[in-house]
């Protein structure tokens, strides 16, 4: 069997006035940490059912975290590319 990694997002969610921020936070065992960030607010004229507010502002939340995801292993990408085309140029 191959080598099995553990990745962790943590939740972390906060209600103030009639808004609710979702922070989804992501540990890796090599120190990366990211962190999405997810708002929702009440509209006036809906009730009061927090558990949507929850939900909406951590799926922005996870929305947000997979796509600075993205864009760091992008980066990554970018860099083994470039650093390869540096050894091939200087033989």
């Amino acid at each position: 069997m191959g080598t099995v990694k553990k990745w962790a997002v943590e939740i972390r969610i906060d209600e103030h006035e009639s808004r609710t921020r979702a922070e989804a936070r992501l540990h890796t065992a090599d120190d990366t940490h990211l962190v999405g960030i997810g708002t929702a607010r009440l509209n006036p004229a809906d009730g009061n059912v927090p558990e949507i507010g929850d939900e909406l502002a951590t799926s922005r939340a996870l929305t947000d975290l997979a796509h600075k995801l993205l864009d760091a292993v992008t980066d990554d990408i970018e860099g083994v590319t470039r650093a390869a085309g540096l050894v091939r140029s200087a033989r």
